[in-house]
């Protein structure tokens, strides 16, 4: 594998290199030597936190974990990847243009029984039309970290949810 290592209000140190290249190293089994994984390290105030971004044909495989120790971090966010690339494994495999990032040896290895996803409750309601900044009151008053609803601006039914940092997001659809 091929990493990529930056960055941001930290000085990159051969210590956190190691660790990298140790920690994330495990995954490599998993992937094709040419497959390259971009990692990001940063410190805001006593927030150590990592971002571990893998882009494969057809997709992206990604986390991001934060604590006060980056060791800690970094060891967090490679059991993150591993469980995500357990449990997709059989999803990744079956649609061909993403396996060509994974190595031979992984992809003809036994899958375990992937973690079923079960529905355990279907909600049905209303689709109001509103405008973003009021789906965002809602979404509040709700308490909930997403709301849909149907934009009054575009007639489409649209996303707003929580970001960090207490800001919001707003996905649109585009057909």
């Amino acid at each position: 594998m091929q990493y990529i290592i930056t960055g941001r209000n930290i000085e990159v140190t051969e210590g956190l290199k190691n660790a990298i290249y140790e920690k994330i190293g495990k995954l490599e089994r998993y992937f094709t030597p040419t497959t390259e994984i971009q990692v990001t390290l940063s410190v805001e105030k006593d927030r150590q936190k990592i971002e571990v971004t893998i882009p494969v044909k057809g997709s992206i495989i990604r986390s991001e974990q934060v604590s006060s120790d980056m060791y800690v971090s970094i060891d967090l966010v490679e059991e993150i990847i591993e469980r995500q690339l357990k449990r997709y494994k059989t999803k990744l495999v079956d649609q061909k243009q993403s396996a060509a990032s994974f190595s031979e040896a992984y992809i003809e290895e036994e899958a375990d029984d992937p973690e079923e996803i079960k529905i355990v409750r279907t909600k049905r309601f209303a689709v109001k039309p509103m405008d973003p900044e009021e789906a965002c009151i809602q979404m509040e008053l709700l308490g909930h970290s997403f709301f849909v609803f149907r934009n009054s601006e575009t007639d489409e039914v649209s996303v707003v949810y929580k970001r960090k940092g207490n800001t919001y997001g707003l996905i649109e659809p585009d057909f």
